[in-house]
């Protein structure tokens, strides 16, 4: 059968005409308010039916002295109350600020009052303390109006909470204002696009992703939580075209279907992976798979100061590489003095926004990594002679042992081509010797049989490392070492085990 090949692009491809969210949406709805908006748990939400009880939400919000300009707090699981929720911000001209529901009280407590927001909604009453709060699943009374709301638009699209790398609380609030052009999607969508997500709504890409699509008339498929199978199924059922995944979630789709899982790909037109560098072997076996014109990578953070892309046509010819610098920032590699590095040679990965420094966002409780108006995310790596991107590391997360550099992603994603590794996570430990030892946490997947030894993944590694690289220790988990956006605190990790 033909195929549509998409251009994904990270600008739009001509001039955006701009008005607010909630009228970006309106537009949608004034052309078939019938159509789906919004499905999760097995329930969905067409979009008139989705304006409607935003605007409800957004009367409740009012009454609890939401205005605009205002931050208000989001700790709600993924489900429709999240997208009512927030579209019911914008319509008030304030900012939606999500946090994780599961967030211990004393992280959750540091970030709202980082944040100082009108109002948290979906927190227990008793674990926060000095703030307005609002319980989940809000009544929406029948009484309740569904009137349209004056027309606002919030001065920040979005505020994302973040520990980050070093365990402090943070707050990232975007400086652009809440508006799109309901015509022109970028990132690889299309208008009346079907989308499916899986990841969590308080992380910055997909609650972007999701509310950008729902903007251009998309039908966002969202998951209450990740499984492989039930992802599948999900894609079949709704006949999804345009897939949001983290490495994580790759890995363990392609791990069901090496298990026998089955999966109809007529409909599905572009997967876009981000936020954690992709081992190569397993890129390589989704290409195989999709064809390298429906994979696409994007690298970036939630600052907004630079990114890349690269498809999968392109990584054929430049494997590992996450791409090369979209339009709108300038790239480079700089050495601990500060000076551009060649061509191959290991550095801190710094962007150069065209608009200046401090044009994209600003921090509430952090202070930006700058090298004059060069910034970064924290990420180490190089470039090749064409200027494409390679990722090593977080420089936080780097192990020295022996005088030697050694970055955990690369030792992992060794790891993690054995069939019985469902993730890891490594880390240096202290050692008298060598400074560092490295030292792996490993989740194996249940379903393999028989179990593996720490001599057996030893074993395996010796074709796959250089010696000073493997692992001097191993640790066997239960429990998950990613959490739903595919990310590992290799921080906390280790300050457990210290």
């Amino acid at each position: 059968m033909s195929r549509m090949v998409r251009t994904p692009s990270l600008s739009p491809a001509r001039p955006l005409e701009p008005v607010g969210i909630p009228e970006a949406f309106a537009y949608h709805v004034a052309r078939d308010a019938a159509a789906p908006a919004v499905t999760c748990g097995g329930r969905t939400l067409t979009r008139g039916e989705l304006d409607r009880r935003s605007n409800q939400r957004a009367h409740l919000l009012q009454a609890h002295g939401v205005q605009a300009g205002d931050f208000v707090c989001v700790a709600l699981p993924n489900g429709i109350e999240f997208f009512e929720t927030t579209l019911a911000i914008w319509k008030l001209g304030a900012t939606p600020a999500p946090v994780s529901h599961r967030l211990p009280a004393a992280e959750l407590q540091a970030l709202v009052d980082t944040l100082r927001p009108r109002l948290l909604i979906g927190a227990p009453a008793d674990v926060v303390a000095g703030h307005d709060q609002m319980p989940a699943d809000m009544d929406l009374q029948a009484d309740l109006s569904d009137a349209p709301l004056p027309v606002k638009v919030a001065p920040h699209l979005k505020a994302i909470a973040s520990g980050g790398s070093t365990g402090r609380p943070k707050v990232i609030v975007d400086a652009g204002r809440a508006v799109m052009d309901p015509s022109n999607p970028i990132a690889g969508m299309v208008v009346d696009d079907t989308i499916l997500n899986p990841g969590p709504l308080y992380h910055a890409a997909p609650f972007g992703l999701t509310h950008m699509a729902l903007c251009w008339g998309g039908h966002v498929v969202q998951m209450e939580r990740f499984d492989p199978d039930e992802a599948l199924r999900l894609m079949e059922m709704h006949r999804v075209r345009y897939a949001f995944f983290v490495p994580t979630m790759m890995h363990r789709i392609w791990r069901a279907m090496e298990q026998g899982a089955s999966f109809r790909d007529d409909d599905l037109e572009l997967v876009m992976h981000v936020a954690a560098i992709c081992p190569v072997w397993l890129k390589s076996k989704w290409i195989e798979w999709l064809g390298p014109d429906r994979i696409w990578e994007f690298y970036g953070g939630t600052e907004g100061f630079g990114a890349t892309s690269i498809t999968g046509r392109e990584w054929l010819d430049h494997p590992g590489s996450v791409g090369r610098a979209g339009a709108g920032a300038e790239l480079v590699i700089l050495d601990e003095a500060g000076e551009p590095c060649a061509p191959g040679q290991i550095g801190g990965v710094y962007f150069r926004p065209a608009a200046g420094p401090n044009s994209t966002y600003r921090y509430l409780g952090a202070e930006a990594q700058r090298r004059g108006d060069w910034e970064t995310f924290g990420d180490m790596g190089h470039l090749d002679d064409e200027g494409y991107l390679y990722l090593a590391d977080r420089r936080t997360d780097l192990i020295i042992s022996g005088g030697a550099n050694i970055y955990p992603a690369e030792v992992e994603a060794a790891l993690e081509t054995h069939p019985a590794v469902l993730s890891s996570a490594v880390i240096g430990l202290p050692d008298e010797d060598l400074g560092q030892r490295v030292h792996a946490i490993v989740q194996l997947d249940p379903r393999v049989k028989p179990e593996v030894s720490a001599r057996d993944l030893a074993d395996f590694l010796t074709t796959r490392l250089v010696r000073y690289k493997t692992p001097r220790g191993y640790e066997f988990v239960e429990a998950p070492l990613r959490d739903d956006a595919g990310k590992v605190r290799r921080s906390a990790l280790r300050a457990a085990r210290l």
